[in-house]
């Protein structure tokens, strides 16, 4: 038996029931019921009310049931990084009501509601916890995949693949976030093959540019260049795919040591950004605004030690800042302070940077895979042997105990 289904089997034991016993109980063969727990075959629609109130438990548990199981660390210090224990079934009882009346196994309107869930992670993604906004995607992902199996329409199969493979891929951003390597890829992978079966360019797209960020943190330079370039030939014309992909080519340029290249890059983001149309929420984080322009301008500038990326990264923070309580910063607001810290290192202001790339450090917004841009800086200060050197390393470690550097 694959762990696949080990949750299942234990409540239908639990529950006092033998296969046989239980396939009699919700009228099916015991060869059924072998093959749902060994995972090679889900209970039909039709069938699942039966086997939950065999079960004694909610639709939206028996989902949970029959989802792959999840690992989760123990003991997370940091609430960044903390795994929070699942919610009340209301969300997802609401969505099988709205099923279930449909004229088809899925209908419309939960089509819609998945999508409108979508909007809201993606809206959560610059201001929330990695960790604990992987939790819902993993709950939608799994009811995504439940509805598979069910009758549908061929419109209704494509948008299904295509908010699938939206929540596939906001999974693998929040993966890289975290140093998941393998599931991040994973992810990507599965987005990628729901974008093909629905033609959908822009996720695919995105899955390009997503994966040049994570080797790019990886110090795959070149490959990040390709994969930005790849990304943008993918991308519809006038998308925010297409701005994001052409700024990440800029940042992966700039590691590179590609002066004119980065310029030109940046100039191009300036210029398709000023054609965009308006977006729906400018908190979206796959839809392109001005701030992001901004941000992504100031760590590129900074990479290439140009002095100018002081102004953006103060314009970042002017703009995003609220106050001085860093607990209500977003995420983007830690990495414009380190943006800050290497410009400031360029102009020959060290206790002005030192300042800076604490502030990040211990707001807690710098998520695992941007550490290193921290590290730049801590080895930096080190490497001119100046006083605060000691307490920049001393924070430095503590961040980096509770997990393993952000989009």
């Amino acid at each position: 038996m694959t762990s696949r289904r080990r949750g299942f089997a234990e409540r239908r034991k639990g529950r006092g029931f033998n296969q046989e016993e239980f396939a009699e109980a919700v009228g099916v063969d015991r060869s059924t019921v072998q093959r749902w727990e060994t995972g090679k075959n889900d209970p039909q629609p039709w069938q699942r009310p039966r086997i939950a109130k065999a079960l004694a438990v909610t639709a939206n548990e028996l989902v949970a049931l029959l989802a792959p199981d999840v690992r989760v660390p123990s003991k997370p210090l940091n609430r960044w990084l903390t795994v929070v224990p699942q919610g009340d079934d209301d969300e997802f009882n609401a969505l099988e009501l709205a099923r279930r009346v449909s004229a088809s196994d899925v209908g419309k309107e939960t089509l819609v509601r998945l999508e409108d869930a979508f909007d809201e992670l993606a809206m959560l993604y610059p201001v929330s916890p990695p960790q604990e906004l992987l939790e819902r995607v993993r709950k939608h992902t799994a009811y995504v995949a439940h509805l598979m199996d069910a009758r549908m329409t061929l419109a209704e199969q494509r948008r299904l693949y295509v908010v699938g493979g939206w929540f596939q891929l906001l999974g693998a951003t929040l993966h890289i976030d975290l140093k998941q390597e393998h599931a991040a890829t994973a992810r990507l992978q599965t987005a990628e093959t729901l974008a093909r079966h629905a033609e959908h360019s822009e996720i695919r797209a995105w899955c390009h540019e997503t994966d040049a960020w994570r080797v790019l943190t990886d110090g795959a330079y070149g490959r990040a260049l390709d994969l930005s370039q790849a990304a943008q030939e993918l991308a519809p014309a006038g998308s925010s795919v297409a701005v994001q992909a052409t700024a990440q080519e800029g940042r992966a340029r700039a590691r590179l040591g590609d002066s004119k290249g980065v310029h030109l890059a940046i100039d191009k983001v300036e210029r398709m950004s000023a054609v965009l149309e308006p977006v729906k929420n400018a908190k979206h984080h796959y839809q392109y605004e001005p701030g992001k322009s901004l941000a992504y301008t100031a760590t590129t500038l900074a990479w290439i030690g140009d002095p100018a990326a002081e102004t953006y990264a103060r314009e970042v923070i002017a703009g995003l800042a609220p106050a001085d309580d860093a607990q209500k910063w977003p995420r983007r607001i830690a990495s414009a302070n380190i943006d800050l810290a290497l410009a400031l290192l360029v102009d020959d202001r060290p206790d002005e940077a030192c300042d800076a790339v604490q502030r990040a450090i211990l707001s807690g917004r710098v998520v695992p895979s941007n550490h290193w841009r921290a590290l730049e800086v801590v080895r930096a200060v080190e490497a001119r042997k100046l006083p605060e050197a000691p307490d920049l390393r001393e924070a430095y470690q503590g961040m980096s105990s509770l997990g393993t550097g952000e989009r």
